[in-house]
C-alpha cells in the first residue's frame, strides 16, 4: 500500500487510531484527522510511513472544506476515505432528553460523514477511482432503548452509504459501510460524560469487541480486489446477539 493515500477521520484514539495504525503497518501514506492536536502529533511520531495531520471537527462545515482545500498538492489524491469520526452523548428516553446532545449527535454522526464526503469526493470522481467506508453501527440496523437520536443517526449513515453507492456507481467508486455492536473504546465515557463506573458496566462482563477487532474488518475491506466490494460488515462480539441481547457472564 505504499502508493495509497489514505484519509481517516477520529484518528486521535479508539477505531481511528487503530485503523491508523494497521495501514501504518502496510506503509500507507495517512492523512489522519482529529480534534486532539497532540494526540495527533503523537502518532505521527511514532509511525513509520508518511503522515499529513489535518486538525478539525467534522461537524464544522467551514473548517472540513478549508482543510481538505489547503491540502499540499502530494496529498490531494485519497485513494481511500475512511469516515470514522463520531460520537455518542446520553442515554435517555426522548422526552428527558437534552438538546445539546442531540445537536452534537446528528452534526458529528451524519453532517461530519456528509461535509468529509462531499469535500473528498470530487477528485475520485475525476478520476474514476476511490474507496469509501463510513462507520456505522449495530445501532444503525436496530433500534434499542433510550438510543433514539443515536440509533437516528446511524440509520442515517446507513441510508446515505447506501445512497452514495448509486450515485457514485457510474464513476467505478467502491462504497461501504461497518457496522460493530459493543466495541470496547471511549465510546462510553463520552456518552457518559465522563462517568467511569458506568462506562464499564457498558461492556462488563461482556468479552466486548476491541478497536484492532474493526480495524481488521476495514482492512479486509480495503485489501479484496478492485472489481469486489464488501457493501456492509455487521461485526458483533460472540457474547452480543443482537443491539439488546448480551450474554452477561456471572
Amino acid at each position: 500500500m505504499k502508493d495509497t493515500t489514505i484519509l481517516i477521520t477520529g484518528a486521535s484514539s479508539g477505531i481511528g487510531k487503530a485503523t491508523a495504525e494497521l495501514f501504518a503497518k502496510e506503509g500507507a501514506r495517512l492523512i489522519l484527522c482529529g480534534r486532539r492536536q497532540e494526540r495527533l502529533d503523537q502518532l505521527k511520531e511514532v509511525f513509520n510511513t508518511e503522515v499529513h495531520l489535518l486538525n478539525f471537527d467534522v461537524s464544522d462545515r467551514s473548517a472540513v472544506f478549508t482543510a481538505i482545500e489547503t491540502l499540499p498538492t502530494e496529498w490531494k489524491k485519497i485513494d481511500i476515505l475512511i469516515n470514522n469520526a463520531g460520537n455518542a452523548h446520553g442515554l435517555d428516553p426522548v422526552q428527558n432528553a437534552n438538546l445539546d446532545d442531540w445537536d452534537a449527535m446528528i452534526d458529528g454522526n451524519v453532517k461530519g460523514v456528509m461535509y468529509v464526503t462531499k469535500a473528498i469526493i470530487p477528485q475520485m470522481v475525476k478520476r474514476k477511482a476511490g474507496q469509501i467506508i463510513n462507520l456505522g453501527s449495530i445501532a444503525g440496523l436496530e433500534v434499542y432503548p433510550n438510543g433514539n437520536v443515536y440509533c437516528a443517526s446511524k440509520f442515517a449513515v446507513d441510508a446515505f452509504t447506501q445512497g452514495l453507492r448509486i450515485d457514485l456507481n457510474p464513476f467505478g467508486i467502491r462504497v461501504g459501510a461497518i457496522h460493530p455492536g459493543l466495541v470496547e473504546t471511549e465510546f462510553s465515557m463520552v456518552r457518559f460524560k465522563g462517568d467511569e463506573a458506568r462506562s464499564k458496566s457498558v461492556y462488563a462482563p461482556i468479552d466486548a469487541l476491541q478497536a484492532e477487532d474493526v480495524a481488521n474488518a476495514i482492512g479486509y475491506m480495503v485489501s479484496v480486489p478492485p472489481h469486489v466490494t464488501i457493501a456492509d460488515i455487521t461485526l458483533l462480539p460472540t457474547d452480543q446477539a443482537n443491539a439488546t441481547v448480551l450474554n452477561r457472564k456471572p
